[in-house]
């Protein structure tokens, strides 16, 4: 039987518990998806090196799954243009069953492996590119057939799971599982496998933007004025690097476009 399918004994009687209980035995448990990201730090690094050489000659990085997996695939990808202001097709999130799956499940799309193959196609996959299968239990049929698309096409491949030995794993270039164990609520991954997931995407994200140049120090120099937070938050960031104040910061940002580096440049002359 799978990790994540298995009963955890610390709530077989959850249904009785109170509500502090509730979250005492829940919160202990999200610890266990931390410290399963141990022992894969050294797999997450090998992917953030490969991806980053590849996005650095034109290439892109793909998440695909399914149900939970997909739409954090989704998240991530999502969220890369306005942190680090690469175009929306640099880092693309896939999730089975199409964009309509993200607030209503589309459980039976996972077992269409010739959906996979034809999700990455419509995207013109390529030797440059890197695609990650991400599938806590690692059998997901759509998710393998993706990910043996991308091999033949000569793509980076990765399998994000919290089984070992699982199917993807056998397909793809390198494997990170992350073992958290029985859920809470038995066979719920939205929960431990999920956040674990959630964070391993995290850092290869922000490791490949780190790695390309989209940050600066530990900042953000790429970023998109789309609201007045992140006007303010860009302000702050040419003050930080320049010294010259904020009001200053601000008439230099408007007087180049809201481009942080643009911004630099004219105040260095």
């Amino acid at each position: 039987m799978l990790n994540t399918e298995k009963r955890n004994p610390k709530t077989t009687h959850i249904d009785k518990m109170s509500p502090l209980e509730i979250a005492r035995v829940i919160q202990d448990e999200n610890y266990n998806a931390v410290r399963a990201i141990d022992s894969e730090v050294e797999t997450v690094g090998a992917v953030i090196d490969e991806v980053s050489k590849r996005m650095a000659r034109g290439g892109r990085l793909f998440y695909i799954g399914c149900g939970t997996s997909g739409r954090l695939g989704v998240l991530d990808a999502s969220e890369c243009p306005p942190t680090f202001g690469v175009d929306h097709g640099t880092v693309v999130g896939i999730i089975a069953g199409g964009d309509g799956a993200l607030r209503r499940a589309a459980e039976g799309a996972e077992d269409n492996a010739e959906a996979g193959r034809g999700d990455l196609l419509a995207h013109g996959i390529n030797k440059l590119d890197s695609v990650i299968g991400i599938s806590v239990a690692g059998g997901a049929a759509y998710v393998a057939g993706a990910l043996e698309y991308a091999k033949e096409q000569g793509a980076f491949t990765v399998a994000l799971t919290c089984n070992a030995g699982s199917k993807i794993t056998n397909i793809a270039d390198l494997a990170i599982c992350t073992d958290t164990g029985a859920e809470v609520i038995t066979g719920s991954s939205r929960m431990k496998a999920g956040s674990a997931h959630k964070m391993i995407l995290n850092m290869i994200s922000t490791g490949v933007m780190v790695r390309l140049g989209y940050v600066y120090e530990n900042l953000m120099i790429n970023l998109r004025p789309s609201n007045v937070k992140l006007e303010a938050r860009m302000v702050r960031i040419v003050n930080d690097i320049t010294g010259c104040g904020e009001q200053r910061a601000r008439e230099l940002l408007d007087e180049n476009g809201w481009v942080i580096k643009s911004a630099i440049q004219a105040y260095n002359g």
